[in-house]
C-alpha cells in the first residue's frame, strides 16, 4: 500500500521586493526546486548600495506568475533581512542627526566661528581697557576701609565673638538704670571674644531693643565691628551680625552633592563653571566698578566672558554651544539697548539706600544708573543662558528624531517648547523680583498709596524696568536662537544628503 505523497510547497509569487509563503493547500504536487538564492541575494545587496532595486528584484516583478519554491530548511528570517528598508533614510544618519561631521559640518563650523570672533575680540579689548590695575583697586580699597566717604564703611576690623548673657531692657546710657518702656531702651550683652588683640576677654555691649532689632540668646555667635584703639573698652565695639558661615557651608555642601549625583560629570563641570561666574564677578566687574568705569560695558563684558567660558566647560565645545551662544549675546545686546532707552525716558537715577552709600565712599563720579543697568544685564544673564541651551537642545534632538524634516516643520516644533518655557521663565522673573522687594512693596501699600502711585516710584520702578526689560529679552531670545539652530542643522543635513547622492561619505 502506497502511502500518499505529501504536497510540496511553492513560494507565493513575488512582487518588487516583497516575499511571502503559500498555504500548503494551494501548493502543487511535484519535486522541489531549489532557487539560486546567493547570487540573486549578492545581486540585490548590490543594487541596494547602489541607491535602487536590482535588476533581479525587477524581473521577479515582472514575471510575478512564476513559481518559486524553497526547502523547508530555509531561514526566511535571512530573507526578510535582505528586503530593502523604507523609502528615504531608513538607514539612520550615523552623525546623530546634528554632529557636524563632514565637509558640510566643517563649513558650518568656520561661519559659527567667525559670527562669535568679533563678539570674543570685543571681550579681549573689554578686559584691557576696563579691568584696573591692582595699585588702582588697592587704592579704592584703602580709602573704604580709613572710613573716607561714608562713616564706618570698611572701617571697622571684624571680630568674631560669643553671646555668654543677655540681660533685661534697660537704658542705653547706663545698664544698671531700671528698665525704660518696651522697645526704648537696650539691651546690655555679655560677649567672650573669640578673636584680635583681646581673644579671650568678656566685654559687655549695648544693642537696641526696638521692635526691628535682633534678640540675642545665649550662646549665639556674632560679629563685632572693632574701631581700634583699646581692645580692652567695650565702647570700641558694637554688634553688627550674626555668624552664619557654618550653616551655609553646610547648605553649600547639599547643594554640590545634589548636583553631582544627578548631573555627575556634568554637574562637576557646572560646578566649575558656577565658580568661573564667581570668579569673573569678583576679579573683574567688582574692580572696575569701583574704580570708576563704565557699568554698561563692564557688564557686557562680563557677560560675554562668562557666555565664552562657562557655555563650553558645562555643555562642551560643538555647534549647538556655539548657537545657543550666539543667541545669548544678541538678546543680551537687545536689553542692554533697552535698558539704556528706559531707563533714560524714565528718569531713574539709581538712587538707594545701600547706593547712596556707595556713592558716599567712591565719590560723585559714581554712576548710578549705569550700576543699574549693569544689574539688569548681568541679571538676565541667567536666564538667557537657561533658555537658550534649551531651545538649541531641543531642535538638536527633534532633528535627530526626524533627520529629512523641513526648516519650517523644524522651526515650528521647536517653538511650541520655547513658548511653554518662556511662559513659565517670564513668570519666574516677575516672583523673582517681588520677591526680593516684598518689604518695600509691603511698606508702600500700608503707606496708602495707589497701584500708579506704586509702581511709578524709584524703587519700584526699577525693579519693573528690569523685569520688563528682561522678559522682552528673554521672549526675543526664543524665536532667534531656535531659528538660528534650525538653519545650522538643516545646513548640516543638506551638506550630508548631497554629498551622499554623489556616493561620498558624509
Amino acid at each position: 500500500m502506497t502511502s500518499p505523497r505529501p504536497p510540496a510547497r511553492r513560494a507565493r509569487p513575488e512582487t518588487g521586493a516583497a516575499t511571502a509563503t503559500q498555504s500548503d493547500d494551494d501548493a502543487p504536487t511535484g519535486p522541489i526546486r531549489v532557487p539560486r538564492e546567493t547570487a540573486e541575494n549578492g545581486d540585490r545587496r548590490r543594487g541596494r548600495r547602489a541607491g535602487g532595486i536590482s535588476d533581479v528584484e525587477r524581473q521577479r516583478g515582472s514575471q510575478a506568475d512564476t513559481p518559486r519554491a524553497s526547502s523547508r530548511g530555509a531561514n526566511p528570517g535571512r530573507r526578510r533581512r535582505a528586503e530593502p528598508a523604507a523609502s528615504g533614510h531608513g538607514h539612520g544618519h550615523g552623525h546623530g542627526g546634528g554632529d557636524l561631521d563632514g565637509p558640510s559640518g566643517r563649513r558650518i563650523r568656520w561661519v559659527l566661528a567667525a559670527l562669535l570672533a568679533p563678539c570674543a575680540l570685543a571681550v579681549l579689548v573689554g578686559l584691557v581697557v576696563l579691568a584696573p590695575s591692582p595699585g588702582e583697586y588697592a587704592q579704592v580699597g584703602v580709602r573704604a576701609a580709613t572710613g573716607q566717604g561714608a562713616p564706618g564703611l570698611g572701617s571697622q576690623t571684624p571680630v568674631d565673638a560669643e553671646v555668654i548673657r543677655a540681660a533685661a531692657e534697660s537704658d542705653c546710657t547706663d545698664p544698671n538704670l531700671p528698665s525704660p518702656g518696651p522697645g526704648e531702651g537696650c539691651v546690655a550683652v555679655t560677649l567672650r571674644l573669640g578673636e584680635g588683640p583681646a581673644a579671650g576677654s568678656t566685654i559687655v555691649s549695648l544693642a537696641p531693643a526696638t521692635p526691628g532689632s535682633p534678640r540675642f540668646a545665649v550662646g549665639d555667635p556674632v560679629v563685632l565691628g572693632w574701631a581700634g584703639g583699646d581692645p580692652a573698652d567695650p565702647l570700641t565695639y558694637t554688634i553688627v551680625d550674626f555668624q552664619r558661615g557654618p550653616p551655609l557651608l553646610v547648605l553649600g555642601g547639599a547643594f554640590a552633592l545634589a548636583v553631582l549625583l544627578l548631573g555627575r560629570w556634568q554637574g562637576l563641570a557646572a560646578l566649575v563653571a558656577l565658580g568661573v561666574t564667581l570668579g569673573v564677578l569678583a576679579l573683574f566687574v567688582l574692580p572696575a566698578l569701583a574704580t570708576g568705569s563704565a557699568p554698561v560695558p563692564v557688564a557686557l563684558t562680563a557677560a560675554g566672558l562668562i557666555v565664552g567660558v562657562v557655555l563650553p566647560l558645562t555643555h562642551g565645545v560643538s555647534a549647538r554651544t556655539a548657537t545657543a551662544a550666539l543667541g545669548t549675546l544678541a538678546s543680551l545686546g537687545l536689553i542692554g539697548v533697552l535698558a539704556v532707552l528706559f531707563a533714560a525716558t524714565s528718569r531713574l537715577t539709581g538712587l538707594g539706600e545701600e547706593a547712596s552709600e556707595l556713592a558716599g565712599v567712591l565719590g560723585p563720579g559714581l554712576d548710578l544708573r549705569g550700576l543699574l543697568l549693569a544689574g539688569v544685564i548681568i541679571g538676565a544673564l541667567g536666564v538667557l543662558d537657561d533658555v537658550t541651551v534649551t531651545q538649541t537642545s531641543a531642535v538638536w534632538e527633534l532633528h535627530r528624531a526626524d533627520p529629512a524634516a523641513r526648516l519650517a516643520d523644524l522651526y515650528g516644533a521647536a517653538m511650541r517648547v520655547g513658548r511653554d518655557h518662556v511662559a513659565s521663565a517670564v513668570n519666574t522673573l516677575v516672583l523673582a523680583y517681588a520677591g526680593a522687594a516684598l518689604p518695600l512693596l509691603l511698606l508702600f501699600a500700608l503707606a496708602g498709596r495707589g497701584l500708579g502711585d506704586l509702581l511709578t516710584a524709584e524703587d519700584v520702578a526699577q525693579e519693573v524696568v528690569r523685569t520688563l526689560v528682561g522678559s522682552i529679552g528673554l521672549v526675543a531670545s526664543v524665536p532667534l536662537t531656535t531659528f538660528l539652530a534650525a538653519v545650522v542643522v538643516r545646513a548640516v543635513r543638506s551638506g550630508t544628503a548631497s554629498t551622499e547622492s554623489r556616493g561620498e561619505p558624509a
